[in-house]
C-alpha cells in the first residue's frame, strides 16, 4: 500500500483544522492523504439515485467538500476520500495500522472542563501502533490550525530506547526545515530541598547528568540529520509541566507512549496526558517499546 497520512473527518471545525494540517504534512513528506469518515449507519452504495433519497448524501458532501478544498490548496497532492460503514474508533484504529500517521482534531480542552475527544479519540491515541497527531483550531477560527511556528519540541524521559520518538521528531524537523528542541524534566528529590529553594550542588549535578544523557541519546540522530539544528533543555521540575511549557508556541510537540502488551489496558503516561490535554500546539503521540 502506498504510504499515506490519514485524517479522521467528522465535519467539526477541529477535524477540518486537522485535515488542513495533515495535507500540509503529507505534502512535506511526499505522501498521499486519505480523508476518513466512518459511521455505522452508512447505507450500501446505491446506484444512480437522486441526492434527496441518497442516505449517504451528507457524508459524501462532507468528504467531497474537504477533498475539493485541500486539492485546490495542494494541486500536486493525492487526496482520497474514504467512507466506511463502521464504528469510528474501530475504523480509525484500522486506518492507523495502515498509515504513516493518523491526524485527529482536538477540541482545545481546559482543565476540568471536558475530556479529550470523548470516547473515540483517547482509545485511538492510546492503542494505535503508529503515530497519532492531535490538532487544535485557532481560537475563534472555524477550522484553521494554530499559526505556524519555528521549532519542533520532543519530550525525552531518558529511560530505555527513544529511537522511534527521535526518528519521528528529527524527520519532522528536517521536512519542515526548523530547529529541534529536546526537553527533559526531572523532579528534584526531597532531600535536595532547602528553605530558599534547591541545594545548588545537587541541582548542578542532576542537570549535568541529564545533559550528558541527552547528548548520548541525540548523538546518532544528529549524525543522521546533520541539517537539523538541535538544542536540549533540562528542567528541574515536573516532567509534564516542563514539556508543556517548553512547547508553548512550537510547531509540533512530540511525546512518547509505551506500546501495551498482553492484557494490560492501554493508557497514556502523565507527560503524554498533560500534552494532549494542555498543549496548545499540535501534539504527536508516538508509540515505542
Amino acid at each position: 500500500m502506498q504510504p499515506v497520512v490519514t485524517v479522521g473527518l467528522d465535519g467539526s471545525p477541529e477535524s477540518l483544522a486537522a485535515a488542513r494540517w495533515a495535507a500540509d504534512e503529507a505534502e512535506r513528506r511526499k505522501l498521499s492523504l486519505r480523508l476518513l469518515h466512518a459511521w455505522p449507519m452508512l447505507a450500501p452504495e446505491p446506484t444512480r439515485v437522486p441526492a434527496e433519497v441518497d442516505q449517504n448524501y451528507w457524508a459524501k458532501r462532507l468528504v467531497h467538500t474537504a477533498q475539493a478544498e485541500l486539492q485546490a490548496r495542494h494541486p500536486g497532492l493525492s487526496v482520497a476520500g474514504n467512507l466506511v460503514a463502521d464504528d469510528a474508533q474501530h475504523a480509525l484504529l484500522q486506518a492507523a495500522s495502515e498509515s504513516e500517521m493518523t491526524v485527529l482534531g482536538s477540541q482545545g480542552l481546559e482543565p476540568v472542563v471536558s475530556y479529550f475527544l470523548g470516547d473515540i479519540g483517547m482509545p485511538v491515541v492510546a492503542r494505535a501502533e503508529r503515530p497519532v497527531v492531535l490538532v487544535r483550531c485557532e481560537p475563534g477560527d472555524q477550522g484553521s490550525p494554530a499559526k505556524p511556528a519555528n521549532r519542533v519540541v520532543v519530550a525525552l524521559h531518558l529511560r530505555g530506547s527513544s529511537d522511534d520518538l527521535l526518528d519521528f521528531a528529527f524527520h519532522t524537523a528536517a521536512a519542515r526545515g526548523v530547529p529541534l528542541l529536546a526537553v527533559h524534566g526531572r523532579r528534584v528529590p526531597l532531600h535536595a530541598r532547602v528553605p530558599r529553594g534547591v541545594d545548588h550542588g545537587i541541582s548542578a549535578r542532576m542537570t549535568g547528568e541529564a545533559h550528558e544523557q541527552l547528548s548520548q541519546a541525540l548523538y546518532p540522530w544528529r549524525a543522521k540529520y546533520p541539517q537539523v539544528d538541535v538544542a536540549d533543555s533540562v528542567r528541574l521540575e515536573s516532567p509534564a509541566r516542563a514539556v508543556v511549557q517548553a512547547a508553548e508556541g512550537a510547531a509540533l510537540l512530540v511525546v512518547g507512549r509505551r506500546r501495551h502488551r498482553g492484557d494490560l489496558a492501554p493508557h497514556l503516561g502523565p507527560v503524554a496526558q498533560a500534552a494532549v490535554h494542555h498543549g496548545r500546539c499540535p501534539v504527536a503521540v508516538v508509540p515505542h517499546d
